[in-house]
């Protein structure tokens, strides 16, 4: 399964559970990713949040059961996941601009958020850089934190992490670990991890290191040997990053005989950030479509 039908696949997915809980975890797998690169993506591609998707569409499907049925208000605040006719009705007039009882009663104008349906548009010709690397296991020792709230939260937790690293030390204190010879050089590097509960995320500043011994607050994370896709990233971070992630799932994967299959690392070869052409590079690791 290629990205293009992955993505579908998760859409698919949200729209039949619709009115059930749904787990960002389980949606990311139906596009065999994790969560938190998948929400990333998500947000880079459509300009909303996977949150702000699964919200609207419930919204625009919950009018039209108000609007075609009986069903009182309080049962369709249920049936879509809200507490209360309260936080519902909230949330209804928000987005609708009157309250599901207006709405009921005086069949008012109501807005539609349409259902997402992926579509590969031929736009020309396009080059991208990029170069192939293979890697055995790497060791990692990294500064890690947990993150709630998936990619809707990270856009300001993750640099305030960064921030938080290199005021206290700690990237300082990461790069006395540095193994030169690894493929990651000497480059820092921040990287997502496991998805261990719903909309929840580890990410970690780090460094390539065989270190046997690491300081309180450090961890170690073993990355597992696969086949990278390394794209060359210049420009002003973190917005170059977001820009090229646009670029890879909108023009390269679609096309690739490639397709992701879950880990990505940013590559942070110098520490001089906020240069305007700053260079970096984004790994994916990455396996042959079947």
């Amino acid at each position: 399964m290629n990205w293009i039908s992955g993505l579908q696949s998760a859409i698919d997915y949200i729209e039949d559970h619709l009115t059930e809980e749904l787990d960002y975890a389980e949606i990311a797998r139906k596009a065999y990713s994790s969560s938190f690169h998948f929400q990333r993506v998500f947000g880079i591609l459509c300009g909303y949040t996977l949150g702000e998707y699964i919200r609207n569409r419930r919204l625009t499907r919950a009018a039209a059961d108000l609007l075609l049925s009986d069903a009182k208000v309080i049962d369709v605040a249920l049936q879509y996941g809200y507490d209360s006719p309260e936080s519902f009705s909230r949330a209804f007039a928000r987005f609708h601009g009157v309250t599901p009882s207006q709405a009921k009663k005086d069949r008012t104008a109501l807005k539609s958020f349409s259902r997402l349906s992926v579509k590969l548009i031929l736009a020309g010709g396009t080059v991208m850089d990029y170069r192939m690397e293979k890697t055995d296991a790497m060791e990692i020792v990294m500064k890690k934190e947990r993150f709630t709230g998936g990619s809707e939260v990270s856009k300001m937790q993750i640099p305030a992490l960064w921030d938080r690293s290199c005021a206290d030390g700690t990237i300082p204190m990461l790069c006395q670990h540095l193994d030169p010879g690894s493929p990651l050089g000497e480059a820092v590097i921040g990287v997502s991890l496991s998805d261990p509960e719903e909309g929840d995320f580890d990410y970690g500043i780090g460094v390539a290191s065989k270190s046997e011994q690491i300081e309180d607050g450090l961890s170690r994370v073993s990355l597992p040997a696969a086949t990278w896709i390394v794209f060359p990233c210049r420009g002003k971070i973190p917005d170059a990053f977001f820009t090229l992630i646009k670029r890879i799932y909108s023009e390269f994967f679609p096309t690739s005989e490639y397709q992701p299959n879950g880990m990505c690392l940013e590559v942070y070869p110098g520490d001089k950030i906020d240069m305007e052409d700053y260079y970096g590079e984004f790994w994916i690791s990455v396996e042959k479509r079947g």
